[in-house]
């Protein structure tokens, strides 16, 4: 092991790249899913949509096509900078793993690891991002029109929050987003598995990565999927105003977030919007994870010829 090169300046920090491009690629694929996905988490019981298929129709028929891509501001910035900080945080607590010898090969329970160590990191990041993005897709209004909203968009949404709460309003919904990111072992850790078991059935790496970063996303949903669904209400939940108490929040807290959504909906409350964002999940990240891979693949190779 000692006669293993060191990593390079190239080997830590090519994931910035490649993880601004994942995070293009994901708003790309993936964000209507989301906006149908958040839609139904949020609503509850309240009976707006019927399912998934009925939100997307009464979303694209009520608001247009452009209605799928409300929100899309934030993670549009959001994902790219959450990508790159989740990714370059990854690399490098593998690298830690690995005693700084990339050649080392790591146990699926390091990867699981180094995947809860990026999680808890990405969280600080992902929090405001995702707060603005789920108030501004629970907006519905007429086709195309602001009128009635209560933010034209995400500066305006960011501004009012600031104004009524301080900075740190940005931040509510930290500890639900720590909580869910609490589960990135699941996704590289059966990210490991897939990919070890693909490359020995004789895929190529493109392949491997794709199919293994589809399976993995559809694994961590699976298992994280009622986090994702307090995370959501909490951060979706109407702003009482400047001088609010936490008993003056719908949701005060992950327990009584978790407590109304059980006594109100019963263990279906926990899964619903969960179809889209099963089938959104495949393809985003498995095409996510392709382009890191290959970007990272790529930059490695030509700065350390």
């Amino acid at each position: 092991m000692s006669n293993s090169p060191s990593p390079s300046t190239a080997d830590r920090l090519i994931a910035i790249p490649a993880g601004i491009c994942s995070g293009a690629t994901k708003l790309l694929v993936g964000h209507p899913f989301d906006t149908v996905k958040v839609r139904m988490q949020t609503e509850g019981a309240h009976g707006r949509f019927k399912g998934p298929l009925d939100c997307l129709m009464t979303t694209v028929r009520g608001e247009g096509l452009r209605a799928l891509y409300r929100g899309a501001t934030p993670p549009l910035i959001g994902w790219t900078l959450m990508d790159s900080t989740q990714l370059v945080t990854l690399t490098n607590l593998r690298l830690l793993l690995q005693s700084n010898h990339p050649s080392t090969p790591l146990s699926t329970a390091e990867h699981a690891l180094a995947g809860t160590g990026a999680g808890f990191v990405v969280s600080f990041v992902a929090t405001p991002i995702e707060l603005l993005k789920a108030k501004l897709q629970v907006q519905y209004n007429a086709k195309g029109s602001l009128a009635g909203a209560e933010y034209t968009g995400p500066i305006d949404l960011a501004q009012k929050l600031v104004r009524n709460h301080g900075v740190t309003a940005l931040w509510h919904g930290l500890g639900p987003c720590l909580l869910f990111r609490s589960f990135f072992w699941a996704l590289w850790g059966s990210y490991d598995i897939y990919s070890k078991f693909l490359l020995t059935r004789g895929y190529s790496e493109s392949a491997t990565a794709f199919l293994a970063g589809g399976l993995a996303a559809n694994t961590f949903w699976t298992i994280s999927y009622p986090a994702d669904v307090i995370k959501n209400r909490m951060m979706a939940q109407k702003d009482p105003g400047r001088g609010a108490k936490p008993s003056d929040w719908k949701y005060p807290s992950i327990r009584s977030c978790a407590s109304q959504i059980f006594r109100a909906e019963g263990m279906k409350g926990f899964y619903r919007g969960f179809v889209p964002c099963f089938l959104r999940s495949f393809p985003t990240n498995g095409a996510a994870i392709l382009v890191f891979e290959t970007i990272s693949s790529a930059g490695k190779t030509y700065f350390n010829k």
